[in-house]
């Protein structure tokens, strides 16, 4: 079956595989994160917390800083290497965690993770440079399925693997992990790069040509949807089992039925975003992603009246739906509007704007349920959300092609 798959199509099959080897190896420690910051010698409770908020937040923020700059080095080195070298930074990064003897030693090694990885970037900037423009859809969806999937498997997986074997052994085979996709992105991950192809331009050309890309309209409002969208999808993750426990007072299993939410939205996203994406190379990506963010908005809206756990669990699933389809399909849109040579730079500022949803989504939602209430943080991101779907509407060409001239035409001529 291999051998009847085009070049391009053998390349992102192996190319999503080690995607979703690392965001599991990635994920992996999650659950027990707190934890072993209470072996570290973090014993108090909002200690931990502390540490384990910090160290998420200080990577997003450096890898918001980084993403720029590993985008444009792809544009010119090429995109496969980009990827083996976030790929194997966090081999090592992770596996030195095993070795951490104290929690300030995790944050330093949490914030060269940050500014030296960035695998979903460099793989969807990888994906959407060998794949044929009336592909990218599918393509892209099918790198997104790699994330969401390998977010929802990896804790699953982590937990019972630190109950198994103990968390030090647990970081090590996580780092084993993004070695392993590492290994397989060098020997079956192949890319027709050609530095001397490459845009030959002074780095204030080169910054000019990606600010005046980014000025653009169309891919404002693509940025803008990235942004919120992220920004949505965490800022319900901290204040979930509040809401849950305020829904039903009685429960004994408030963490089991908030992992059941965040589970089921996973899971919806990672078939949503193969199945939306192979539609949108259909229909367009024009009504899917309008429709998509009008869909989130809409699920975003009833939880702010939901009295009911079911209720939670369903809108949840549907809003995993919508992102899904929101998220592919913006990335296609951007890989259009870009000309191959600067698809990097261009992502890694996407990378930057989606980091800052993640950073500023569970502060805003706690500002929003502390001062004012749960229940209009949900009116909120709810509202948020169709009002970006009408900045879409507004934005986007309702022509079914959206690229300029010139990405078109070098498009048309890559593999």
């Amino acid at each position: 079956m291999l051998r009847r798959l085009a070049p391009w199509q053998r390349t992102l099959y192996a190319l999503w595989f080690a995607q979703t080897l690392t965001i599991i190896g990635f994920n992996l420690r999650t659950p027990f994160l707190p934890l072993f910051l209470a072996q570290l010698g973090a014993t108090d409770l909002r200690e931990q917390e502390l540490w384990a908020g910090a160290i998420n937040a200080g990577g997003a923020a450096i890898m918001a800083v980084a993403a720029p700059i590993w985008g444009t080095l792809a544009d010119r080195h090429g995109r496969k290497l980009m990827v083996l070298r976030a790929m194997a930074a966090g081999s090592i990064t992770i596996t030195l965690m095993a070795l951490a003897t104290a929690p300030w030693q995790l944050f330093v090694l949490r914030l060269i993770e940050g500014a030296f990885t960035g695998t979903v970037t460099a793989s969807t900037t990888l994906a959407a440079s060998i794949t044929p423009r009336e592909r990218l859809g599918f393509s892209l969806g099918l790198m997104q399925m790699a994330v969401f999937s390998g977010s929802a498997i990896g804790p699953l997986i982590g937990g019972a693997l630190a109950d198994a074997v103990g968390y030090r052994l647990s970081f090590a085979l996580a780092g084993s992990l993004l070695f392993l996709s590492a290994g397989i992105v060098l020997f079956l991950v192949h890319e027709d790069f050609h530095p001397e192809s490459a845009v030959q331009s002074t780095a204030r050309e080169n910054s000019q040509a990606t600010l005046q890309l980014l000025m653009n309209a169309t891919m404002g409002a693509l940025v803008g949807v990235l942004f919120v969208a992220r920004c949505a999808n965490t800022a319900l993750q901290p204040i979930l089992p509040i809401f849950i426990a305020i829904l039903t007072p009685n429960a004994h299993a408030v963490n089991t039925i908030a992992g059941l939410t965040l589970g089921i939205a996973g899971l919806t996203s990672a078939i949503a975003s193969v199945v939306l994406g192979r539609t949108g190379d259909r229909i367009g990506p024009r009504p899917l992603l309008l429709g998509a963010s009008i869909l989130g908005g809409l699920s975003y809206l009833p939880l702010a009246f939901t009295t009911s756990i079911t209720h939670l669990v369903v809108l949840q699933g549907i809003f995993g739906i919508a992102l899904g389809g929101i998220l592919p399909t913006a990335n296609a849109l951007i890989a259009q509007l870009t000309p191959p040579e600067r698809r990097g730079a261009i992502y890694g500022f996407t990378t930057t704007a989606t980091a800052l949803g993640g950073f500023i989504g569970p502060l805003a939602g706690t500002t929003l349920a502390a001062t004012i209430s749960l229940r209009a943080m949900f009116l909120s991101i709810g509202s948020l959300l169709l009002a970006t779907s009408l900045w879409l509407a507004l934005a986007l060409p309702r022509t079914a092609d959206l690229a300029p001239a010139e990405a078109r035409k070098q498009t048309r001529s890559s593999p």
